[in-house]
């Protein structure tokens, strides 16, 4: 079983990459094979829009920007038996990496005729607001709404700031365990 853990945030040191590591360690405490992305690591183009904003990803079901590392990353996502995605507040909502990646993913997922190879996939979304501790909830909400879109099944969300970090990181830690347990 393989746990594949994307963290959108800039900073590779901070709460959201903690939260990630924390559900993976969690996984992995399962017997779960794990990986963590960096998805600012990556090269993610924004959606172009074609067609009037439905181009090849509606009819069949792929991208056609192909020039960046969007269809690797979802490869990989297909592979997984779980997943687990964080993201930090930035202006009360997810981050501009989080939300470049997922509007191209949610185009090509979710009207699929064939079924979305990520359809009952469980994810657990992570909405982490370091700095104030404001959007948490947001982000969470945001990711809820791309997930279900997607037609993943949510096995949790946690908002979480530095102000409750103590107690979440351990209910992240338990839903990673969690995740792939049958």
């Amino acid at each position: 079983m393989k746990v594949l853990a994307i963290q959108t945030s800039a900073n590779d040191d901070g709460l959201t990459a903690r939260c990630a590591q924390t559900a993976l360690e969690g996984a992995q405490s399962a017997g779960a094979e794990i990986e963590l992305v960096h998805l600012n690591q990556l090269n993610i183009k924004h959606c172009q829009a074609c067609e009037r904003g439905w181009g090849i990803c509606r009819t069949e079901n792929r991208c056609i920007i192909d020039d960046d590392d969007f269809e690797p990353l979802r490869q990989k996502m297909n592979a997984a038996d779980g997943l687990v995605f964080a993201s930090p507040s930035y202006f009360q909502d997810i981050s501009e990496s989080a939300r470049r990646f997922l509007d191209r993913l949610r185009r090509c997922e979710a009207r699929r005729k064939d079924g979305s190879p990520l359809g009952d996939k469980p994810i657990i979304g992570i909405g982490a607001a370091g700095g104030s501790g404001a959007g948490a909830a947001n982000t969470s909400l945001t990711l809820e709404m791309y997930f279900r879109r997607i037609g993943l099944k949510i096995a949790d969300l946690f908002p979480i700031t530095r102000f409750n970090a103590d107690y979440k990181l351990k209910a992240i830690h338990e839903a990673g365990r969690r995740l792939i347990a049958k």
